[in-house]
């Protein structure tokens, strides 16, 4: 049996951009159809040093200092997954390294 696209990318770190909830970065455990659910995820509330989603899973931000990345959760599930884009080990590292932006005083 071929292995899929969608199979091949279970298990990868991932930026996922939705309809409405926002982009996100983390790992991926399901996907079907349009719904996607990820673990050890940040939210990609406003990034800087990257021109696009695309860009960020290739060679992540070069202004780490500049985003507004929230803290990890365990899970998401994400039901209107518009694209999946497989992350780079350069774009990984980047992300986890962007600092916990929080509103919380």
């Amino acid at each position: 049996m071929a292995t899929t696209k969608k199979q091949a990318a279970r298990g990868k770190y991932v930026i996922v951009r939705t309809y409405s909830a926002g982009a996100w970065a983390g790992w991926l455990q399901t996907r079907k159809g349009k719904e996607v659910t990820l673990t050890k995820a940040r939210r990609l509330w406003y990034w800087a040093g990257a021109a696009s989603l695309s860009e960020l899973a290739m060679h992540g931000v070069s202004k780490p200092l500049e985003c507004k990345f929230p803290c990890e959760v365990d899970e998401v599930s994400l039901t209107e997954a518009i694209e999946v884009i497989p992350a780079t080990p350069e774009a990984i590292k980047s992300i986890s390294e962007v600092p916990v932006w929080s509103a919380r005083a």
